[in-house]
């Protein structure tokens, strides 16, 4: 097992079952309650991580906000790069953008399954790096082509670029690829500390190059509290195509859930973004929560 331990960092999901016109209230609760970081999905065919990205920095100030996942089939790797770029230079230092597989029925439903979803993450992930540290970039991979492509206006210092994915293949993946990592979500302390141990073979012995700090491993935990709260997790889960299990889901008070957010972060994570549920009551009231009564325990 993992005991390696850091206090980690705390984030809010704008989860996209909640309407987009939601995203303005949402984030500048999260700004105020004293988070850490918002994090956007990117799920098909719901919001997009670059407009709800864009916004989110635009209504805020400090917080950080980070992009989980947007799907490599679905976005030209130059595109991508020039999105982020834009947004990192007018925003700098708060972006966290993040590439995955993408879900692949739902690639499928718009034409752009991979055969080899490993080599094109691999192959999208290291071009998208390359070009948002300014480098000019030819290459003619399976899926990834590009000739000398370089960013008119890269940011500097880059980014971290998180890569994310659940199967153990791709935990490697992420950490030999990304800057970061993000898995999808929490458990009990065998499952984290095995995922998070894969993450770790993936970063070898040598630094990437422009890499600038520790590898970061992000985790999502579904989190309530008050009132049937331990109900509600139970019913959220399933949602997600997932059984209730053991560490997953975290319900109660504040010291309750202070308390899984710093049993993950002994596990090695450093981040951990809660997820409420969708028939969360009062969303701004639980973010203010996380923030003013939650953060403040995770030092202790």
């Amino acid at each position: 097992m993992t005991t390696s331990s850091v206090v980690p960092r705390l984030g809010i999901a704008f989860v996209p079952v909640v309407p987009p016109e939601r995203l303005r209230s949402v984030a500048r609760a999260a700004e105020e309650s004293g988070l850490d970081e918002l994090w956007v999905w990117e799920d098909c065919f719901k919001e997009s991580g670059i407009a709800t990205a864009a916004a989110a920095l635009a209504w805020t100030e400090r917080i950080h906000v980070g992009i989980g996942l947007m799907p490599a089939p679905l976005r030209n790797v130059a595109v991508t790069a020039m999105e982020i770029a834009t947004l990192e230079r007018m925003f700098p230092g708060r972006l966290m953008p993040g590439v995955g597989h993408g879900v692949q029925d739902w690639m499928g439903q718009v034409g752009q399954r991979a055969a080899s979803p490993m080599t094109l993450l691999r192959e999208y992930s290291t071009a998208l790096r390359r070009l948002l540290h300014g480098e000019k970039v030819t290459v003619d991979g399976t899926y990834v082509k590009l000739n000398e492509v370089a960013l008119d206006w890269p940011p500097s210092p880059a980014p971290l670029l998180y890569v994310g994915g659940e199967g153990p293949k791709t935990l490697t993946l992420t950490g030999e690829v990304g800057d970061a990592s993000m898995l999808s979500w929490a458990g009990d302390d065998e499952s984290v500390s095995r995922r998070v141990q894969l993450v770790r073979d993936g970063l070898g012995e040598g630094a990437k190059p422009g890499a600038r700090s520790p590898h970061r491993i992000t985790i999502g935990q579904i989190a309530a509290t008050g009132e049937g709260a331990q109900a509600r997790v139970d019913a959220e889960i399933p949602v997600w195509g997932r059984k209730p299990g053991p560490g997953d889901g975290v319900a109660g008070d504040a010291a309750t859930i202070a308390a899984d957010v710093r049993r993950l972060g002994r596990l090695g994570v450093t981040t951990v973004i809660l997820q409420p549920t969708s028939d969360e009551p009062d969303l701004e009231g639980f973010i203010q929560f996380l923030g003013q009564e939650v953060r403040p325990l995770l030092a202790e």
